[in-house]
């Protein structure tokens, strides 16, 4: 049987994926922030680990830049974000697929089997970003500017560039509106903006939006 670990900050959403997945695999751990990621994966040497993008102490990109070479667990990521940066972002770290948190029981249990065999599963509007930018030989592989940016930072900024007031990406980050603004003015300080309309167009000219 498949052993599984769960990465996710949210207690009720992995309560609902292991539901979801019943006994079709051994759940072996969960963690809810980036060092407990690292410490419940090195200990339990699972199969695969559900990773979420998104997670305190510096995402799912984290956890895979640490983890990288001293675990043969392979990586599948479960995020709400369908947003083609982080996509590539988790690929070129390491992941073995991603997939959106639309994806039904059954679907995400064979995902991660495919996982566990050693292939590669995207979900399929996905995997058109990956292709894209792997095929891409005019595109830079990075963007130092978008880079100085945090996940959640990043998750913010498109937020913003969508129209979004800060109560309701408070609402949709489950964050306080305080720690919005506070995400918002350390974004305009790092690339050097004025405010949220320049904010606006920097997403734009970069296909964030």
């Amino acid at each position: 049987m498949t052993r599984v670990v769960l990465v996710d900050d949210h207690q009720m959403f992995r309560t609902g994926v292991k539901a979801e997945l019943g006994d079709a695999v051994e759940v072996a751990g969960e963690a809810g922030d980036v060092d407990e990621a690292v410490a419940v994966i090195s200990a339990t040497e699972p199969d695969v680990v559900l990773l979420d993008v998104h997670l305190p102490g510096g995402g799912g990109i984290e956890v895979l830049r640490r983890l990288q070479r001293v675990t043969s667990a392979r990586f599948l990521a479960l995020s709400v974000s369908d947003a083609a940066e982080d996509v590539i972002a988790v690929v070129r770290g390491g992941a073995r697929g991603y997939v959106t948190k639309t994806i039904s029981g059954p679907e995400l249990t064979a995902a991660i089997g495919r996982v566990a065999d050693g292939d590669a599963v995207f979900s399929p509007r996905l995997a058109g970003f990956v292709l894209d930018a792997f095929a891409a030989t005019d595109v830079p592989a990075i963007d130092p500017e978008l880079d100085r940016l945090t996940q959640r930072e990043r998750e913010v900024l498109r937020l913003i560039a969508r129209g979004y007031a800060y109560k309701e990406i408070a609402k949709e980050l489950f964050i306080s509106v305080k720690t919005v603004e506070t995400h918002v003015s350390s974004v305009l300080r790092k690339l050097q903006l004025s405010n949220r309309h320049e904010l606006s167009r920097w997403a734009a000219s970069r296909r964030l939006v």
